[in-house]
């Protein structure tokens, strides 16, 4: 047995997210589906970070164990070639599976990785733009960039981060890392850049619902710091919208060697 690992790539505008459904319709389903005629066998796929309907993936990062001696890029080539064009699989790497001695760790998508990034792109103009539909977050008022980096500063660290916590989350704890929250705008778009080791259900959305508050002038930056403490859902900004958000990559030790791709978003788009 060997394990492959992938690097997938999806617009997620037509997809019920990730994870499989009974419908049908997620990125994992059409991955299987896809592997399943390729391999001619049931194939059971695991991914580095769910992510939800309409929400994209710059380099979303999977693994499989199979039998199967294909030359690298044929895996690649063969999937490539019964997936959708909103799908695509853009690197393959072979690793071995560990044996019972328990000598060589087995690599795993999610729980051998050791950091997540997320971009948002949110585009900020008066008028919306049929161009960035289901690819961008949109926003007609004027939006502060210094101000959100003021509030975006009080998430850096360690905290609960309850108040960014979707209802529904199934984390066992609510405390993660932050590492780093970068805010860039380019003309009439703003990208946001979130790094943690580890995210909560909509974490991200509520965060950056959040940030505009304090960028267009209806909270202060300080009202960040007041969240964490409360650690209360309700008293921060509603779930903003998925469209502009992309799972960009997940990190990993450099000994798997993985041949991942440049996490930037604009050169994407």
């Amino acid at each position: 047995m060997k394990r492959i690992v992938l690097g997938v790539q999806y617009d997620g505008t037509p997809w019920q997210g990730w994870q499989t459904q009974p419908s049908g319709k997620t990125v994992q389903d059409r991955l299987e589906a896809a592997l399943q005629k390729f391999t001619q066998g049931e194939v059971a796929t695991t991914c580095a970070g769910r992510t939800d309907s309409g929400v994209h993936a710059l380099e979303q990062v999977v693994h499989f164990d199979t039998g199967l001696s294909r030359e690298i890029f044929s895996w690649v080539r063969g999937l490539n070639a019964f997936l959708p064009s909103s799908i695509a699989v853009r690197w393959a790497h072979e690793l071995p599976v560990a044996d019972e001695s328990g000598e060589q760790d087995d690599f795993h998508a999610r729980f051998s990785a050791t950091s997540r990034t997320y971009h948002y792109l949110l585009y900020n103009n008066p008028v919306r733009s049929p161009l960035l539909e289901g690819k961008a977050g949109w926003v007609f008022r004027p939006l502060d960039v210094e101000l959100m980096r003021q509030a975006a500063s009080y998430l850096i660290g360690t905290h609960d981060f309850s108040a960014f916590r979707a209802i529904e989350c199934q984390a066992k704890s609510p405390v993660r890392t932050m590492d780093q929250i970068g805010i860039e705008r380019r003309g009439d778009l703003i990208v946001f850049t979130l790094r943690a080791n580890a995210f909560l259900h909509h974490m991200v959305r509520n965060i950056v619902g959040t940030l505009i508050y304090a960028g267009n002038g209806s909270k202060a930056p300080e009202w960040i710091a007041e969240l964490l403490l409360q650690r209360d859902r309700s008293q921060a900004a509603p779930t903003f919208m998925p469209d502009g958000l992309y799972l960009a990559q997940v990190a990993y030790d450099r000994k798997w060697q993985l041949p991942q791709q440049p996490a930037e978003l604009l050169a994407w788009l």
